[in-house]
């Protein structure tokens, strides 16, 4: 079953144009990660706040990911790494055009 993961953790930047091109390559490193189907970059720069939201194919990739992406950032030297992963529901998904596998 499809899985979400939603992480975010304090961040003071950059944001927007030069957020992406710092991690350009972090992001295309991300498609080869096991299980993983999209991201959404998330970012807000009021509240010093950065993440994403993940679908993964099932909650264990979900979870190792969470596990090996939670060790990368503390090594960039970012903490207060918050994770959350949820099962989707796919019929109420698809009603509201959720872009599911």
């Amino acid at each position: 079953m499809n899985t979400l993961l939603q992480v975010d953790f304090d961040y003071t930047g950059p944001f927007g144009v030069e957020m992406a091109a710092m991690l350009t390559d972090l992001a295309e490193s991300i498609n080869n990660e096991a299980g993983m189907i999209w991201k959404i970059w998330t970012e807000n720069q009021q509240d010093k706040l950065g993440g994403g939201i993940y679908l993964f194919e099932d909650e264990t990739t979900a979870h190792a990911y969470l596990e090996m992406h939670s060790a990368r950032l503390n090594k960039m030297g970012i903490e207060n790494i918050r994770g959350l992963v949820f099962a989707v529901n796919p019929l109420l998904s698809n009603i509201n055009k959720g872009p599911i596998a």
